[in-house]
């Protein structure tokens, strides 16, 4: 039986803390879709078209993880994915609490989909994709904080 999981997110740029969780998943399981989700609530720097973009890139040399977009309840794609498993990457406690009520929701929704947390390195406990815009947005050094496709991309959005 393949194994199939679902690592979502906005994505708004990928991060090096995103890519160590999406690296580390694509060891565990056989096929991962990394899902960018469309929030309508967020105002995003980047399109969706330019997110899946940016993860292909950054992802090109793991075969076994697939770049897709999707607006409706997470849960819904999972199954038309036919994934197990949904990775949700936490850096802190603060994270816990909103996932857990997340997972709750989705277990509600459909019990045979499990969520698994797994913890980002330590060197990007700290790292959001707010943070990185903020940097970016001063011109400040974001080179430890975004693969280098990233970096550029943000050059661009920031016309630096």
């Amino acid at each position: 039986m393949t194994s199939i999981a679902i690592c979502p997110g906005s994505f708004d740029p990928v991060t090096n803390g995103h890519l160590d969780i999406i690296k580390r998943t694509s060891k565990i399981f056989d096929n991962i879709y990394v899902c960018v989700l469309n929030n309508a609530a967020k105002n995003p720097l980047f399109t969706v078209e330019e997110r899946i973009q940016l993860l292909e890139e950054v992802t090109k040399d793991l075969p076994n993880v697939k770049i897709e977009s999707f607006q409706g309840l997470l849960i819904d794609y999972a199954k038309s994915k036919n994934a197990t498993s949904i990775v949700r990457g936490l850096r802190a406690v603060s994270d816990f609490e909103y996932e857990m009520q997340i997972t709750s929701t989705n277990r509600v929704l459909d019990e045979t989909i499990e969520t698994l947390f797994m913890m980002t390195n330590n060197q990007y406990s700290f790292l959001s994709s707010s943070i990185v815009k903020e940097i970016a947005k001063y011109n400040g050094e974001v080179s430890e904080l975004v693969p280098p496709v990233v970096k550029k991309a943000l050059q661009e959005k920031y016309n630096m």
